[in-house]
């Protein structure tokens, strides 16, 4: 009887059981170096395995797959590796936002000043929070590297990893600098979103994939003509979510673009269709804690701005599924990929 197909659902419960015996692996070894290191068991499985959509490891997964890879485990545990990275990612992304919520949850910061306070410990709860989750975070970097060592993976995939986190980095700092400068252009918005979120997401998951099956350039070339638009369409689907999502969907306060002042495509195209008695608006509202969340979205939603950004999800969804047929893949490959576009981009949360 032939071996069923594997499913991206199947891929997501192979990834999640992975990172579960890693993670046992080395809380053990932390646990070794001092009992106060228990503090972290609970926030670390709490950062990697209560929920999360798996996109990065599925994209690098079926990227291999697609490129003509056998399914092994050494496979799920190098696109595994890439979830500790996202981990890192949120939890640093959440100190530097002030975040209160993550996937509906206290965010990693939050919830260690809880304890902190709950154990009736000395000191300041809140910088115990805030330092220990920095730490976490970075501890959750060492541990994506480390996996993605141990699963036998080559230079290749070492090397798009390394370009991987170089570009996490240099994004998230355009994303932070952005609101110090005033009003950004659509262009720039676009380009933050590129570095920050886009590429890490589709095209450099992708990219690792291919260097584990170690795939022609062709192949990776339409990865990256592919995973580009996919990866704008993500974050711009990110920027709507940002200001008018369900927070019991997304699992994140709504609105919370909106206070953090976040200079995106949504609100560079609203800051150039805007009213002058809109702008004004914005001008003065967005960035601000007391922001008035449902006024600054009645200027966008006026200004067109929403629809325009569906407009640009749609054109760029069009444009990569189009590269994905014409790419020279795996029939399985191609279908998975479809399928994972249209998750990463027609989502809620």
């Amino acid at each position: 009887m032939p071996k069923p197909r594997p499913t991206s659902v199947d891929v997501r419960a192979r990834v999640g059981l992975v990172l579960e015996d890693f993670l046992a692996d080395y809380t053990g070894v932390l646990g070794r170096v001092g009992e106060e290191l228990s503090d972290l068991d609970a926030p670390l499985q709490a950062a990697v395995l209560s929920g999360g959509k798996r996109l990065r490891p599925l994209f690098a997964y079926w990227g291999a797959r697609a490129a003509g890879a056998p399914d092994d485990e050494s496979l799920v545990r190098a696109a595994a590796s890439l979830e500790l990275l996202h981990a890192f990612a949120l939890i640093h992304d959440d100190v530097m936002d002030d975040s209160d919520l993550r996937r509906g949850r206290p965010s990693a910061h939050r919830a260690l000043a809880a304890a902190h306070r709950a154990g009736g410990r000395h000191g300041d709860a809140d910088r115990y929070g805030t330092a220990t989750a920095i730490l976490l975070g970075d501890l959750l970097l060492v541990l994506s590297e480390q996996m993605l060592t141990s699963s036998g993976a080559g230079a290749r995939a070492r090397d798009v990893f390394a370009s991987m986190r170089l570009e996490l980095m240099a994004g998230q700092y355009l994303d932070i600098a952005a609101p110090t400068r005033g009003g950004v252009s659509l262009d720039r918005a676009l380009r933050i979103a590129q570095y920050k979120s886009g590429k890490y997401t589709v095209e450099a998951p992708l990219h690792l994939g291919a260097a584990v099956a170690g795939a022609p350039v062709a192949v990776v070339d339409a990865y990256t003509a592919f995973a580009l638009p996919i990866g704008e369409a993500f974050q711009l689907r990110d920027d709507l979510l940002g200001v008018f999502g369900d927070s019991a969907v997304t699992g994140k306060p709504s609105g919370e673009d909106l206070r953090e002042g976040k200079q995106t495509a949504l609100i560079a195209l609203t800051r150039s269709n805007a009213s002058a008695a809109g702008t004004e608006l914005l001008e003065s509202q967005l960035g601000t804690p007391d922001v008035d969340v449902d006024a600054l979205r009645g200027v966008i939603v006026d200004s067109g701005a929403c629809d325009l950004v569906e407009r640009m999800i749609e054109e760029r969804c069009a444009h990569a599924l189009a590269v994905l047929d014409a790419a020279p893949l795996t029939r399985e490959g191609r279908d998975a990929l479809r399928e994972l576009a249209s998750a990463a981009v027609d989502r809620v949360a």
